[in-house]
């Protein structure tokens, strides 16, 4: 092996790189890129192919990330097309290496453009379609489990987070009414895990990957990329064919439980992680937007709007 390293790019990541087959033997450019608040990435250029190294630090099971899971899951989703090609993977080292995708990293931005919220439909339709995940994802599960890391270890929980538990069994038992069959979810997607490789949108990154309620993963879609509520009606209209009010409520409450267990993960973040990143304002951002429809006479409309039958 042959490694050139940028500036920012510690030695560390030489025997990473000699662990990988597809690497070792290789002449590689290695480069830091920016972005992702778990993981450090990197892409490695060879004199043949571009390539994504994601190195993942130690702690990270706190945040209930199974790399195993991650591994797997990220392959199911190349086998449909939606994701990156999965090249190597070194669980000594905790590193995946996926094919680099050439394209447009989507912003918030770009969900407002003409055309484009159809096309992020199909995509996450065809990762819905992948085999199935291996293993499952639960938020109202996840949130408990954040919550018991955060009050056993005394990290930081936003003012009145707990006086929301009533409303949060009310939400989980409404959506129990009328269950919906889970399917593989990225259930992270954020506006940066989305690539327009210029034919399809892809998707990337499954360290929280897991067969899961599918309109999680678009009310997760609207959270994070802060669609408003025409853009989520547009984002649903396209997956399910037609516009149905009880799937509307169930993204909508759904995505709410993505911003208030979310919330818990910026704590834990907060706490631990060596990044210089402002995790605490992540977390109140969530919180702050979750919050509001807590206290919102919309709560009660989508709850009853998620037990009918359209």
């Amino acid at each position: 092996m042959a490694a050139t390293l940028d500036d920012d790019v510690p030695v560390s990541v030489l025997p990473v790189i000699d662990a990988m087959p597809a690497l070792r033997a290789a002449q590689c450019q290695v480069r830091r890129l920016s972005g992702g608040l778990t993981n450090m990435n990197y892409r490695v250029d060879t004199e043949t192919a571009s390539y994504v190294l994601r190195i993942s630090p130690p702690g990270t099971d706190l945040l209930a990330i199974d790399r195993a899971n991650e591994h797997h899951n990220s392959v199911r989703a190349d086998a449909v097309g939606v994701g990156a090609p999965v090249v190597d993977w070194v669980p000594e080292h905790s590193a995946l290496l996926v094919g680099f995708i050439a394209g447009r990293t989507f912003d918030d931005t770009t969900f407002t453009e003409p055309g484009m919220i159809p096309r992020v439909a199909r995509a996450v339709r065809r990762l819905h379609g992948a085999d199935r995940f291996l293993h499952d994802f639960d938020m109202f599960a996840l949130q408990r489990r954040y919550l018991d890391i955060v009050q056993s270890r005394g990290f930081r929980l936003p003012d009145g987070y707990l006086d929301l538990a009533p409303q949060v069994q009310r939400i989980r038992a409404a959506c129990s009414v009328r269950p919906v069959p889970t399917v593989p979810c990225n259930n992270d997607l954020l506006a940066a895990n989305f690539i327009d490789d210029g034919t399809d949108v892809r998707i990337i990154d499954y360290e929280y990957s897991g067969n899961n309620d599918p309109y999680f993963e678009l009310g997760n879609i609207w959270s994070e990329c802060h669609l408003d509520d025409a853009g989520l009606a547009e984002l649903l209209m396209h997956y399910d064919g037609r516009l149905l009010r009880s799937h509307v409520a169930r993204a909508r409450l759904l995505g709410l439980m993505s911003q208030y267990g979310w919330t818990l993960w910026g704590s834990i973040q907060a706490s631990t992680s060596a990044l210089d990143f402002d995790f605490w304002g992540w977390a109140m951002e969530k919180y702050e937007r979750a919050v509001e429809t807590f206290a919102s006479p919309d709560l009660d409309r989508l709850i009853d709007d998620v037990q009918r039958e359209d």
